[in-house]
């Protein structure tokens, strides 16, 4: 099984790099944001599905990185300190967002994440002096690195392919490591979890704070791909969406965020065919997805694998049954 998703994920990325080659402006500019979700619902996905909290303000922290990078790229800073610092300031944030989550837990915490969501686009909207307000802020430059410019949609499509690989290297590491152990721990029985040592405060914070540093360098790089910024992109709306990608795809499922962004960015594009329609016929699906598959896509292999196993299992008793009797 192991080597069966290797191999998936070295012909996702092979497609990764090669399909954007032939694709016009517009297909490059999808899959870049396709690339910036996959980042921002890696982090939610951690937080979410392997440490098992509850977030809706996910959208707030990719907000924060993509006015951190904004606004020092129009200071005249690079962006090469601007991306690192806006993952810094969401890791801060995201520690401190977390300390609901050590007294409250399951709807109270969404909602506590909901609300810091909101206080968040309220200053990104008010605040002029500082983000533009509803004006936003433009002419954002894309970054270039010894004397390789990104400034083109195909080359800055490949600049996020690099963050978002070598991104999810790290988290793959990190998921094997015994924080990784500790983050499922925390998921599947705190009060066990706690007894056997683990730090389950710090490692609450933690899955918070890492998770918003995800999102902070997938908003800086949202930043410089879209080139404008405003509030609108970090609504609370923005997050649910986020987190309906994460349950899509699948949480606790490494190459959920994936599919999950997959669902959430791609498939509305494909959709665009039904006019005003395409909005219901998402949604629709989405409910149908959750009501047949509450555990997210990649939950499917896993249901076969358990219907096969109960179907031999009843087999296997119907046979020992049938020798007991005669």
């Amino acid at each position: 099984m192991k080597k069966l998703h290797a191999v998936l994920a070295l012909l996702l990325l092979a497609a990764l790099i090669v399909v954007p080659g032939f694709l016009k402006n517009y297909g490059i500019h999808i899959f870049t944001t396709w690339l910036v979700f996959i980042i921002a619902t890696m982090g939610l996905n951690l937080t979410v599905g392997y440490a098992g909290q509850k977030s809706l303000g996910h959208a707030a922290f990719f907000g924060i990185g993509a006015y951190t990078v904004a606004i020092m790229l129009k200071a005249g800073l690079s962006f090469w300190l601007a991306l690192p610092t806006g993952a810094l300031i969401c890791f801060m944030v995201g520690l401190a967002v977390g300390f609901p989550a050590l007294r409250v837990q399951t709807i109270y915490l969404a909602f506590a994440t909901l609300g810091f969501n909101t206080a968040m686009w309220l200053v990104m909207r008010n605040e002029e002096w500082l983000t533009g307000g509803t004006f936003g802020i433009n002419n954002i430059a894309r970054p270039s690195l010894g004397g390789i410019s990104f400034d083109g949609n195909l080359a800055y499509y490949r600049l996020v392919l690099a963050f978002t690989v070598v991104l999810a290297l790290l988290l793959w590491l990190l998921l094997r490591s015994p924080w990784g152990k500790a983050f499922t721990a925390l998921r599947d029985n705190p009060i066990r979890a706690e007894s056997l040592g683990v730090d389950t405060r710090g490692y609450t914070l933690l899955s918070f704070a890492i998770g918003a540093a995800y999102a902070g360098i997938a908003g800086g790089l949202y930043a410089s791909q879209v080139q404008f910024i405003d509030p609108a992109p970090f609504t609370v709306g923005a997050s649910i969406m986020m987190y309906l990608m994460v349950v899509v795809g699948g949480p606790g499922y490494f190459f959920g965020p994936v599919l999950g962004s997959a669902v959430g960015v791609v498939l509305p594009e494909w959709l665009r065919f039904a006019q005003a329609w395409y909005l219901f016929v998402f949604g629709s699906a989405v409910v149908l997805l959750m009501i047949w598959l509450p555990d997210g896509l990649l939950s499917i292999p896993d249901r076969l694998k358990a219907r096969r196993a109960s179907r031999e299992a009843s087999a296997a008793r119907a046979a020992a049954a049938q020798g007991a009797q005669t």
